[in-house]
């Protein structure tokens, strides 16, 4: 039966696959500010998202609408230099796009990167977080709808969709890197409003350490297609209520990627060389 998402996704291969000099191992997602903060690794290419055909392209500041490809601590490797979100206003078969080409590509690892609140008062803003698990309440799933059965299986366990394994390699690079990691449950909101205090208060009562509006359909699409995953998120703020004098702004997640960017990008180098 034909699939136009599938039809889209070949399209899209074939013309990222053509710009490649080798298959990607790995795959980094960059989240809000991390681009810049991030910076361009030396070496290989710049390809814009407009070259790519079906690919979306971001439209919230801090988020490049391109890739880079080249080799990034020994590996092959193509970074997503800002990534969409459900809010800007597609479906989440566009938010998950680049996530199911990368599968196409041949990427087994991924690395999501995001900047979230800080619910849990244990977090500080500037704290690096890896996620443990997560709970979506974005009030949809990009796996809804036709299976995409060349991907992946109709019922995908999400029990490890965080790989345990790359969590604890990331712990030891924090560790001998001298970066104070820390670990927690990242709660995706639909968004584009901050939430509100009530809000906050229900989400840690269920168990959230973290909210923020992206990265659970990228995880899930992932997971379904057979992909391993870590994601680290920079706690930029304290979440509506936490710090009741506070107010919160984008100006602010910005900033706090501005400064905690270079130490994320050790921590992910590190991992993609032992990987």
């Amino acid at each position: 039966m034909r699939d136009a998402r599938w039809e889209k996704l070949t399209e899209a291969h074939a013309a990222f696959r053509g710009r490649l000099e080798e298959s990607p191992e790995v795959a980094i997602t960059l989240g809000s500010g991390l681009s810049k903060a991030f910076g361009v690794p030396g070496g290989g290419r710049i390809i814009p998202a407009e070259e790519i055909p079906h690919v979306p392209r971001p439209t919230v500041a801090g988020h490049a609408g391109e890739f880079w490809c080249g080799r990034l601590a020994g590996k092959s490797a193509v970074v997503q230099r800002g990534r969409t979100h459900f809010y800007e206003g597609g479906s989440l078969d566009e938010i998950v796009f680049v996530t199911r080409l990368f599968a196409l590509l041949g990427v087994k690892t991924l690395l999501v990167t995001n900047a979230s609140g800080a619910i849990n008062p244990a977090l500080h803003a500037g704290d690096l977080v890896a996620i443990t698990d997560h709970i979506n309440m974005l009030g949809a799933n990009p796996l809804r709808g036709p299976n995409l059965d060349r991907l992946g299986p109709r019922f995908p366990d999400l029990s490890v969709a965080y790989t345990p394994r790359l969590r604890r390699l990331a712990h030891e690079i924090a560790q001998a890197e001298g970066i104070d990691l820390k670990e927690g449950v990242y709660v995706a909101a639909l968004g584009p409003s901050y939430e509100t205090p009530a809000e906050i208060r229900a989400f840690r009562a269920l168990g959230a350490d973290l909210v923020g509006m992206s990265t659970v359909p990228e995880v899930i699409a992932a997971a379904h297609a057979g992909m391993e995953v870590l994601a680290v998120s920079i706690a930029t703020n304290l979440a509506a209520g936490v710090n009741p004098g506070a107010t919160l702004s984008h100006d602010e997640v910005i900033e706090t990627t501005r400064v905690k960017g270079a130490e994320l990008q050790r921590l992910v180098e590190g991992v993609v060389a032992r990987l």
